[in-house]
């Protein structure tokens, strides 16, 4: 149910705004993870139903990720915890970068309108590309057809995942403005472009039959995820060495999963 997508970033977003001081930021904060605990929960089903078991484990996964948490933070707020003095609090943070990646995302999901947009939008850059490196395609929608092979463009070809992500990371820390705007440039325009590059690699390979009658499942399930996979992982090292920051939260967050569930252990 959108509702209960939509009720949990605006908590997380009230969570973001309110002063670091206000101890209601917590229970804020809590009330959002767990609502967003609910929203992955929902998830799985639908995952079955087509046989996508790799996602079901990750929303899985992610439901409890989210209620780890929202107990954290709901611990802290009935301790009346102070933040430390060192300018980290790493729930915050990770709200913060929840909150805003949820708003770059989930309205490109969820609002067909902006759905729409984004995907022609790339349709449009992919065809541009193709002609630019002497390729004729057709664009009918959201379908691209090269050499009487077509290919849909749908929202999982534009990216959005991986810049919502980069995004929320980046502009959860808090650095000079200097060094966000770096991050920021080696990381969306790069995703961006590589993706573009990435549609038509698929749509050529697919077009041309580079690998034989399974040349779209060769090119787009493996060589292109596992270049996108590639690409992520150094475009990530590149940002977390212009904010360490980043870094600092990761490790944070591993911290409180594991001695959150080391806590619930002892309890069972």
């Amino acid at each position: 149910m959108l509702i209960i997508l939509w009720t949990s970033i605006s908590l997380m977003l009230l969570c973001a705004i309110l002063p670091i001081k206000n101890n209601a930021k917590r229970i804020i904060g809590s009330a959002g993870w767990g609502t967003f605990s609910i929203h992955w929960l929902q998830q799985p089903l639908h995952y079955l139903a087509i046989d996508d078991y790799v996602n079901v484990v990750l929303t899985v996964a992610m439901s409890a990720f989210c209620l780890l948490i929202a107990r954290t933070m709901y611990l802290e707020y009935i301790n009346k915890y102070t933040p430390m003095e060192k300018n980290l609090d790493i729930t915050y943070m990770a709200t913060n970068a929840i909150a805003i990646g949820s708003l770059v995302y989930f309205p490109f999901a969820e609002i067909p309108l902006l759905n729409e947009w984004l995907i022609s939008m790339v349709s449009n850059h992919i065809i541009w590309t193709l002609g630019i490196l002497g390729y004729s395609a057709d664009k009918a929608g959201n379908m691209i057809t090269y050499n009487g092979h077509t290919v849909e463009i749908i929202l999982g070809c534009t990216a959005i995942e991986s810049i919502a992500l980069f995004m929320g990371l980046i502009a959860s820390v808090s650095a000079p403005v200097k060094k966000l705007l770096a991050a920021f440039m080696v990381s969306i325009p790069v995703i961006y472009i590589l993706n573009i590059l990435r549609d038509v690699f698929v749509v050529v390979a697919y077009g041309e039959m580079w690998f034989g009658p399974n040349s779209f499942e060769i090119a787009h399930h493996m060589i292109a995820k596992a270049g996108s996979g590639v690409a992520l992982f150094v475009i990530a090292y590149a940002v977390m060495r212009i904010l360490p920051e980043i870094l600092e939260l990761i490790s944070g967050l591993w911290d409180i999963t594991t001695e959150q569930v080391h806590n619930l252990k002892k309890k069972v």
